[in-house]
């Protein structure tokens, strides 16, 4: 007989299409990774190939991989797409019947009722970890889904029969833990066993039974953890109605016939469009190909892929010239977008396909359709590494607007990240890694270094000072840190423990240094509002000191000559997503940040501070903020910019239990 190892190896699992769709149309559309992990986290074969390649010994692990959205950072929305396309087109190739697509949409809905249980059971007792609750109510019946996809009956209930252990051998596998296997090889023992297990067992068998929405999870609810009745119908009637909104927003089915065959040819469709365009798209070679060659190359590729005529105009200074198109004599034209309403200017004033109009279009609209012999037009635009956009301008008409539409944004979003990403072979590229991570690290030791050489300054005139011992001990961290980074170089990056610190000391400390540097000129201002609750957070106070020392430093170069004012504001407690949470407020009244860096804030990308500055300030705050599971979100405009950080309340951690 085959063994549970044996079957846990196979992860070539079937998903729902309509899963499949909704993530690659929020890769596409450079959604973030937390929207991107709600989509996935609804899919069983989806969650299960993601933990299994972030866990590999390609992705060395920086953090507890507890939750879907950590190990979709680990991977990065580029390796993510190419395992939703591999999923896809493995799916197209799955031969199931109408029976297999029912017990499939059937699957679905129980095992995201059972997570969203999980992660509800997990914060009403007061679990450390309710994401993670949730992850193993997604895969804990992974046995059945192997079972659907299984075309021999004997190894289909092989399948069935050993699904608690092929569960349990596949978390221990992508190293969730002992405690996460137990979860699941215990999840069907019976409620008068459970009365000493752990605490997560026990959410996890409650869950499954609940799920059932039957009596006997009534009855196992008051046995497991003395819930009323009431509560827990109240608790399955939520859960209901949050499945039913999570299947309507994916498109999907829950009526007594499940018909899989429409989503089905939409993927099937969609893999052949991937397919074209890798094939079609031009790779710039290093050192050969300038901008004007490869523009003209994507314009020829674009119109052989749609059958179409297409032209692409690129910015140059403040103007739009035409650079390359498929008529026969192209000719010389620039326009002035900044005042146009042709789907030219509105492309590349809101960076998004525009349509023109077919009553009342532009003059210049009418320019470029009698051009391209079409009586409608699309504009794609493509933004470069540089912040500088070219325009694909495609002929189009009622009939080839849906699919020039389709072909050309995912024709824009390849050539995007094309242009984005080095161009070398695979030590280069390795290079390339290697490069970035020390770029990264030599960017942060200049941070400890700024605060040793003013506290020098500072001890010079203050060597009797009270205080000098304090300060000293400061100056010895910040040298710690500096050895450590140093040391970060040659080594892969090791996950450091997370402690607790009071954040309003830290800032108080830093405030005080910052005072006497970034703001010793009278036209800046340092504001500190400090909150009297408790603000002991878990994180390390390195952390802490590197995340507002950027921001505050971002804020101030920002003012340039200009006179300005910082605000540091302190709140606790905040209660969000049922965690208690310390929010630290940094706000400066600077012009705001350009939005041609608006959409990609928390990306390394080129500084606009001049030379000295490696644009990757925001990007290390983002990652050392995601590291200890906080949040952090930005407000900008003409009248300053605001970043909000949420951190974890050391007192959260407190209320741990097994």
């Amino acid at each position: 007989m085959t063994s549970a190892t044996d079957i846990a190896s196979d992860l070539q699992l079937p998903s729902l299409p309509e899963v499949i769709l909704r993530a690659l149309d929020a890769c596409q559309a450079g959604q973030s990774y937390r929207e991107i992990s709600r989509i996935v986290a609804t899919d069983t074969a989806l969650v299960a190939r993601l933990l299994a390649l972030s866990s590999s010994a390609l992705y060395p692990r920086t953090a507890p991989g507890h939750s879907i959205e950590q190990a979709l950072l680990r991977l990065g929305t580029r390796k993510f797409q190419t395992l939703l396309l591999t999923s896809a087109l493995r799916q197209v190739m799955l031969e199931l019947g109408g029976n297999d697509w029912q017990q499939l949409r059937d699957f679905w809905r129980h095992s995201l009722t059972t997570a969203l249980t999980a992660k509800t059971l997990a914060t009403l007792t007061r679990y450390a970890e309710p994401e993670e609750a949730f992850l193993l109510g997604m895969v804990h019946n992974i046995g059945e889904l192997l079972a659907v996809k299984a075309s021999c009956p004997e190894h289909k209930q092989q399948c069935l029969n050993q699904q608690n252990e092929i569960a349990a051998e596949l978390v221990s596998a992508w190293g969730l833990g002992p405690m996460a296997a137990d979860a699941m090889r215990y999840q069907q023992a019976l409620p008068g066993q459970l009365q000493d297990a752990g605490h997560l067992v026990k959410i996890i068998s409650l869950s499954t039974r609940l799920a059932l929405s039957d009596a006997a999870g009534l009855g196992a609810a008051g046995t497991i953890f003395g819930l009323q009745e009431d509560l827990t119908r109240e608790i399955n009637n939520r859960i209901g109605e949050e499945v039913a909104a999570v299947a309507e927003s994916l498109g999907i089915s829950l009526g007594t016939e499940y018909d899989a065959s429409p989503a089905t040819k939409q993927l099937r469709q969609r893999v052949l469009e991937h397919a074209m365009v890798k094939t079609a798209l031009p790779l710039p070679a290093p050192g050969t190909e300038s901008m004007g060659t490869l523009i003209s190359e994507a314009t020829g590729s674009l119109a052989l892929m749609t059958g179409l005529p297409v032209l692409c105009f690129s910015q140059q200074d403040d103007e739009l010239v035409l650079r390359a198109g498929t008529c026969k004599q192209l000719p010389e034209l620039s326009v002035n977008p900044a005042t146009g309403h042709s789907v030219l200017a509105t492309a590349l004033r809101t960076g998004t396909t525009q349509v023109s109009a077919l009553s009342e279009p532009a003059i210049l609209d009418r320019q470029l359709g009698s051009l391209l012999g079409a009586p409608s037009l699309l504009a794609i635009p493509v933004r470069s590494g540089d912040a500088d956009t070219s325009i694909f301008v495609i002929g189009v008409d009622g009939t080839t607007l849906s699919g020039a539409r389709s072909l050309g944004e995912l024709f824009a979003c390849e050539l995007m990240a094309a242009l984005a990403q080095p161009t070398e072979d695979t030590a280069g590229s390795d290079r390339q890694m290697a490069n970035e991570r020390l770029r990264r690290q030599v960017h942060e030791v200049s941070n400890p270094l700024t605060i040793i050489r003013q506290y020098l300054f500072q001890l010079r005139t203050r060597l009797s000072d009270t205080r000098a011992d304090e300060e000293l001990g400061i100056i010895q961290e910040e040298l710690d840190r500096v050895g450590n980074l140093l040391l970060q170089m040659s080594q892969p990056a090791a996950e450091s423990g997370a402690t607790q610190n009071d954040l309003n000391d830290e800032l108080t400390a830093l405030c005080s240094l910052l005072q006497d540097s970034l703001f010793h000129d009278r036209r800046r201002e340092l504001n500190l509002n400090l909150c009297e609750g408790d603000t002991s957070i878990q994180a390390g106070a390195s952390a802490v000191r590197q995340i507002t020392l950027n921001l505050v430093r971002n804020a101030v170069e920002s003012f340039e000559e200009a006179s300005g004012t910082v605000s540091i504001r302190t709140t606790a407690p905040v209660f969000q997503n049922r965690r208690r949470w310390i929010e630290l407020q940094i706000a400066d009244t600077g012009p705001g940040i350009p939005p041609s860096l608006q959409q990609r804030l928390f990306e390394p990308v080129d500084s606009t501070k001049g030379d000295g500055h490696s644009g990757l300030g925001l990007s290390i705050v983002k990652q050392l903020i995601d590291d200890m599971e906080g949040i952090i979100a930005c407000h900008t405009g003409p009248e300053g910019t605001t970043f909000r950080i949420l951190l974890p309340a050391a007192s959260y951690n407190d209320n741990d239990t097994d």
